[in-house]
């Protein structure tokens, strides 16, 4: 079987408060953010998630992003970036490395691929995951807990867990 999720991530401002989210239907769906943080640590933390949330099922993904960086970095990138101490080709530190080395861990093992979609043009599945990490944005922008809705079965709860800082403010560029 295979499991398809949009995963995408918001920010309000880069950085700002920020949401990410992934879902597969209405009632299989998570989201979080942070008070500060950018758009693509709202991609990528949306991607991480997904992998943990379905970590205990035997299932292929098939991961919908309309984020090039997050599709490049972990299916073009990331071997380049390991075998360098995760240094760029120019010798600069890759940026958002503590999400990506989450992301390459909980890849170990799985079954997935990746599918580049269009943001912004009515895609279903991709409009669903930007309107709950936007919402997740907009929570923290308010000062308020966004919805993380109710995960995956069997997948743990959704919850304070998932509301984290992925970088210190200094690194999140």
């Amino acid at each position: 079987m295979t499991i398809t999720a949009a995963a995408d991530g918001s920010a309000l401002g880069n950085p700002g408060p920020a949401g990410w989210a992934w879902y597969v239907d209405d009632s299989t769906w998570a989201a979080g953010g942070w008070e500060r943080a950018t758009n693509n640590q709202g991609e990528l933390m949306a991607v991480l998630d997904l992998l943990r949330a379905t970590a205990h099922v035997d299932d292929d993904l098939h991961i919908l992003c309309d984020s090039q960086y997050v599709i490049n970095s972990v299916t073009q990138w990331m071997p380049g970036w390991k075998a360098k101490g995760w240094r760029k080709r120019d010798g600069k530190p890759v940026l958002n490395v503590d999400l990506l080395k989450e992301i390459d861990a909980a890849l170990v093992g799985r079954r997935y691929r990746f599918e580049w979609v269009r943001g912004h043009v009515g895609h279903v599945m991709n409009e669903a995951a930007d309107a709950r990490a936007r919402g997740a944005a907009e929570a923290f922008a308010r000062g308020r807990t966004p919805d993380t809705g109710p995960g995956y079965p069997g997948g743990g709860t959704p919850g304070s867990a998932r509301l984290t800082a992925p970088a210190a403010p200094d690194t999140l560029f």
